[in-house]
């Protein structure tokens, strides 16, 4: 199999792989959000639900291609395989926190859990630069979005208590 050939399964395993993540914290959501989630007080600048969906669909869209990007550098190289860790932590991290928030109910634990995330994604980001540019900037979108998540997971702590 050629390289280019292989570039394509990286790209796309990439990016399933984050769509993977994705669903599987939407278990944890789907239910929550027509019931425990509609009884919270929120605050004024929380989006509606249906923007949701498509903005995680295309932040792991993102994130997919930034992983692409570093893992086509080769898993031969040391500072690949430790961005890329870093990388499935972060992304392990994400899937917990709507365990957290959404399946536990509990937005203490969500406040816990991103906190953790967007430490983990800041170094992602970090390494990524260091190995591409592109990667690196692709991951952006994201840390800005989980920042506000945890904005409006705190503000959600703060008005239910």
């Amino acid at each position: 199999m050629n390289n280019k050939h292989k570039n394509i399964i990286r790209c796309f395993v990439s990016i399933i792989a984050c769509q993977c993540a994705g669903l599987v914290g939407s278990i944890f959501t789907a239910d929550a959000i027509q019931t425990w989630y509609t009884t919270l007080q929120k605050p004024s600048f929380t989006p509606p639900n249906w923007l949701f969906a498509p903005a995680w669909v295309t932040l792991y869209l993102l994130m997919g291609i930034s992983a692409f990007l570093i893992w086509r550098t080769g898993l031969d190289k040391r500072q690949t395989r430790t961005a890329l860790i870093l990388f499935l932590i972060q992304l392990i991290l994400n899937t917990l926190w709507s365990v957290a928030f959404f399946g536990l109910e509990s937005p203490l634990y969500g406040i816990i859990v991103i906190v953790i995330l967007w430490s983990a994604i800041l170094l992602t980001i970090l390494r990524f630069l260091r190995i591409s540019t592109a990667a690196g900037v692709l991951m952006l979108p994201y840390i800005l979005w989980v920042s506000f998540a945890a904005i409006l997971n705190i503000s959600i702590f703060m008005l239910n208590q």
